[in-house]
C-alpha cells in the first residue's frame, strides 16, 4: 500500500474514533435511548475499528498502536471548538 494512502488512513481511523465520541457525547443529551446521533457515533467507532482492522494487515503494531493517540488531539480538539469546554492542565503535587 502506498504510504501517502496509509497516512490518510490513519488520519481518517483517528478522526472517525474522535467524532464517533462526540456523537456519542450528544446523543447523552437526548431524552430518547436510541437517537440518530447514538447511530452515528456507532457508525464512526465502528468505520474507525475497520479502518484499524485494515491498516493492521499494511502496518506494523508497534507503529500503528501509538498513531491511536491522535484520536485524543482530534477529541481535544473537538470539546475545545465545538462543545466550548476549556482544555485543562493538570498539575500533580505528589508530595504535598
Amino acid at each position: 500500500m502506498i504510504n501517502s494512502i496509509k497516512f490518510l488512513l490513519i488520519i481518517s481511523m483517528t478522526l472517525c474514533g474522535a467524532l464517533g465520541g462526540t456523537f456519542f457525547k450528544k446523543s447523552s443529551s437526548k431524552s430518547n435511548k436510541i437517537n440518530g446521533y447514538l447511530i452515528l457515533g456507532m457508525c464512526l467507532y465502528g468505520m474507525g475499528s475497520i479502518l484499524n482492522i485494515i491498516l493492521l494487515k499494511y502496518i506494523q503494531l508497534t507503529i500503528l498502536l501509538p498513531c491511536n493517540a491522535i484520536t485524543y488531539i482530534w477529541t481535544a480538539l473537538i470539546a475545545k471548538y465545538i462543545f466550548n469546554e476549556n482544555i485543562i492542565y493538570w498539575e500533580y503535587h505528589l508530595l504535598d
